[in-house]
């Protein structure tokens, strides 16, 4: 079970299913007040895990505080619980304006936070708002016009609130910053160091970070006051988590897709995500997967945040099974009931492994991860299988039609690489409604790469043809008018009939002229020197001699002979 209290799509609460030590001290005797133990009770979570029983009496003595710890251990409510110990509700004398503030690196692990956290506040009624960017301002300032106790934002969006004078952070005594390495890995580092600027010195500072890359060492040594450092669960350095069963296959790319299809139909399996290293390649895989009749969905940072929440609604609620992400979403996605990762890609470091499998296997739940190593990723995998001690160097040669990636997985033999009809129950993406967020256009639901042919199509193929030939709907309204006098003829063949029987003198009424004249102008059609019977110049010619005659003041008819 992960550390998640309430889930993010009908607002129920779930009840935890991950075995805790029997012998782990409650949420009341580490010192929780008696409204918080019994929010977290009415969700199923008495018992604390390891991160929650190292931190909670560190932090809810004020002392600054430092947990290397990933996600997936429970350090939400490591922090949260001492958050909420710190704010006053609004019924116990609070102003409206934050106390307590949480910044976090991905507006997914953002909206997770927050709801961990009121969901643990709920029964004192503390508002937690989470900020972030890719939607609209006006919901959010409404939100802090009326009030909030704790604030949970992305670092970006947060800087254009204070910047434009609606976000005050004067009245916060207590600053958490999640998940510190990846804030490192995505650049937010500068902005970090400028929200805590605008913070009051007087105020306690707790860091979570699964490593501590030196920035983050120095960081902390600059606005943490003698932190108390602990080390809870596995870490990026120590290796993912024990319950995980790893697996490693060296696979060629072309068979990756069929692989996939069969781990999809593998005993017990429930949720499961798989790794791309591209948003395009998350695309086809989402595509490819969806054609063989997979309920699956992309997430990506091509996708606006309407669409990439709708993804995740489907995900947790379980009208989709599969989810096709990239990095960006490798944390910050706390679903309960991811059974498998894969990763389709082999990841860039050992880091990026520990977080992409850190989706199972969390909270003392079990999961499988399977990797796929092409050719080309062998020396990477080499690096990363000696930096977490995996023993497993080379990777066996997998097709999908080895013996051996059925017995591993527990595969039916007879499985094809086409889910049955039969077994295509779940509702898929198109049952969950996107909400408009504003901030900008939204993204469709295809593919990048089919929107992109599509265009390719429309320009290069219908539209651009038709304009080159002249017969498009923009053409002249007199030559048109003129055109159907005449009866039979298209709009291009009269434009080019009546041109010529100008330029040899033959029908040269006053009308015909005026209309002959307004074609030449436009370069819609001209006879050649000698007449009717020879075919018209080239079109980029005679747009070219018509403008000159023009510009020179001699009849169009003169400039095209």
């Amino acid at each position: 079970m992960s550390e998640s209290i309430q889930d993010l799509t009908d607002g129920q609460e779930l009840a935890p299913t991950a075995p805790v030590r029997p012998e782990a001290p409650t949420f009341a005797e580490l010192g929780a007040r008696a409204e918080t133990v019994d929010a977290l009770a009415a969700a199923g979570i008495t018992r604390a895990f390891a991160i929650q029983e190292y931190a909670l009496p560190i932090a809810l003595r004020g002392a600054d505080l430092i947990g290397q710890a990933p996600t997936g251990t429970g350090k939400t409510l490591g922090f949260g619980v001492p958050l909420l110990e710190r704010v006053f509700a609004p019924e116990e004398g609070g102003d409206g304006l934050p106390q307590a503030l949480v910044v976090v690196p991905t507006r997914e692990l953002g909206i997770q936070v927050a709801k961990d956290i009121a969901a643990a506040g709920r029964t004192r009624g503390v508002r937690v708002l989470p900020i972030y960017g890719g939607v609209a301002y006006e919901p959010q300032v409404d939100a802090l016009r009326k009030g909030v106790e704790i604030l949970v934002g992305t670092p970006g969006r947060l800087l254009d609130l204070a910047k434009q004078k609606h976000l005050r952070l004067h009245g916060v005594r207590a600053l958490v910053l999640d998940e510190a390495d990846r804030m490192l890995d995505l650049g937010f580092l500068d902005d970090v160091e400028r929200i805590l600027a605008m913070l009051p010195e007087d105020r306690q500072t707790m860091l979570f970070s699964a490593t501590m890359p030196d920035p983050i060492v120095t960081l902390s040594r600059r606005f943490l006051r003698h932190p108390i450092t602990i080390h809870a669960g596995h870490t990026a350095e120590t290796g993912p988590s024990p319950q995980t069963e790893q697996l490693v296959y060296r696979t060629h790319s072309m068979n990756k897709i069929e692989i996939v299809a069969r781990i999809l139909q593998a005993e017990n399996r429930g949720l499961t995500m798989i790794f791309t290293r591209t948003k395009r390649a998350a695309d086809r895989v989402s595509e490819d997967l969806d054609f063989r009749g997979f309920a699956v969905a992309a997430v990506h940072g091509d996708l606006g945040q309407g669409a990439r929440e709708r993804a995740l609604r489907a995900f947790r609620a379980g009208k989709i099974d599969t989810l096709v992400a990239t990095d960006v979403a490798a944390r910050g996605i706390d679903v309960t009931g991811v059974t498998h990762v894969i990763n389709y890609d082999c990841p860039e470091d050992q880091d990026t492994y520990t977080h992409r499998i850190g989706r199972t296997g969390r909270a003392g739940a079990s999961g499988v991860a399977v990797t796929f190593v092409d050719w080309d990723d062998m020396p990477r995998w080499r690096i990363i299988d000696k930096t977490l001690g995996l023993d497993m160097p080379e990777p066996q040669e997998t097709y999908h039609t080895s013996p051996h990636l059925y017995t591993d997985l527990h595969i039916s033999p007879e499985m094809t690489g086409t889910l049955p009809t039969a077994e295509r129950t779940r509702a898929g993406l198109a049952a969950e409604v996107e909400e408009d967020l504003g901030g900008g256009r939204s993204r469709r639901d295809e593919p990048r790469g089919s929107r992109r042919r599509g265009r390719g199509r429309d320009e290069g193929g219908g539209r651009g043809r038709s304009e080159s030939s002249g017969g498009g709907g923009d053409a002249a309204p007199d030559t048109a008018q003129a055109g159907d006098a005449e009866g039979t003829r298209t709009p291009r063949r009269r434009r080019r009939r009546r041109a010529g029987e100008v330029v040899s003198g033959t029908d040269a009424t006053p009308t015909a002229s005026a209309d002959t004249a307004t074609e030449a102008a436009t370069g819609s059609g001209e006879a050649g020197p000698g007449g009717t019977d020879e075919a018209p110049r080239p079109r980029r010619r005679r747009r070219r001699r018509s403008s000159v005659g023009a510009a020179s003041g001699t009849p169009a008819e003169v400039a095209t002979d």
